[in-house]
């Protein structure tokens, strides 16, 4: 009985010893809020540890704290002994994210993203009327976002209103806006005639302002299709650059295909005219030494129609 009270008051010390373990100061600290409290300052602050001891210095800077000051804030709160580890000050720094032009521009594409401005393959060049300098804000998710856009497609001039994470006053930008957009370039210099491969296409920004007068294809438009003139490494390919290869060359022979229901006659005859897939052309009846008109389906075969001009031809 006597060993078993002993056991219970001496476990009674020890857990009011741990419960009031003094807190030990921390060397150097790191903050992202705009308050320093007690856990950010101390290890083992316990159920104190959110409790407001100072307000943080600004995002990005550094203050030093005496340990007289953190004596009074502790004694606000009403902790008197604390562990200071031989430390008479410590430095408390203010995490920060960086706003630039960087951000602030991939802020505006996201909003011109969002009013069908901006599309697919698109980019923007931002050019601010008055350089914009580093600024800190608080360390969070989205240290920046708009407030207003104003953006006139004619001229590319824009004014925006940002409001920045732990700044009171907005930030006012204005300047212009070039929008561009991924056109194909040759990566060589190539002949005419040569077969357009993936290999041979880089998408590089242009000015969209450029291509919307002159036109300009898409990738998929252009791969598998051959050049029409020569064209030299770094050129941007027009529509009027390319065209579809051709599937029969002038006096091929061919094979004359007619087809109805399930009957299908052929004959032999030779391209008068060059044609690509499904384009028309004409062709000789090597038989009949008729000129006829009909379709290219095929490398080395034509289909001719069923109207009686067609089938008169034959």
């Amino acid at each position: 009985m006597i060993l078993r009270s002993a056991f219970a008051t001496l476990t009674t010390i020890l857990l009011a010893n741990a419960a009031w373990a003094a807190p030990v100061l921390r060397s150097d600290i790191v903050v992202n809020a705009a308050l320093v409290t007690l856990g950010d300052m101390f290890e083992d602050a316990g159920a104190d540890a959110e409790q407001a001891l100072f307000r943080a210095p600004l995002p990005g800077t550094s203050g030093v704290v005496g340990l007289n000051d953190i004596t009074a804030a502790l004694a606000r709160i009403g902790i008197v002994d604390f562990e200071a580890g031989g430390l008479d000050s410590i430095r408390v720094t203010r995490a920060a994210a960086i706003v630039d032009e960087t951000l602030l521009t991939g802020l505006i594409a996201a909003d011109l993203s969002q009013r069908g401005i901006l599309g697919s393959g698109m980019s923007l060049n931002t050019l601010f009327a008055n350089p914009v300098p580093p600024i800190n804000a608080e360390a969070v998710a989205e240290p920046a976002s708009v407030i207003s856009l104003r953006y006139l497609p004619g001229s590319g001039a824009f004014t925006a209103r940002f409001t920045i994470a732990g700044v009171e006053q907005p930030l006012d930008v204005s300047g212009t806006i070039e929008l561009m957009i991924e056109a194909p370039h040759i990566t060589a210099n190539l002949p005419a005639g040569t077969l357009l491969s993936a290999d041979n296409i880089e998408m590089r920004p242009v000015p969209l302002r450029y291509v919307e007068s002159t036109g300009f294809p898409r990738l998929d438009d252009v791969v598998g299709k051959t050049l029409l003139r020569q064209s030299r490494e770094g050129m941007m390919l027009k529509p009027a650059d390319v065209a579809l290869p051709q599937l029969i060359s002038k006096n091929d022979t061919v094979t004359i295909y007619f087809r109805k229901g399930p009957m299908t006659l052929t004959v032999k005859g030779q391209a008068i005219t060059s044609a690509t897939t499904g384009a028309p052309l004409q062709v000789l009846n090597l038989m009949s030494k008729r000129v006829i008109s009909a379709t290219a389906i095929a490398p080395g075969a034509v289909e001719v129609g069923s109207d009686p001009l067609a089938l008169a031809g034959l």
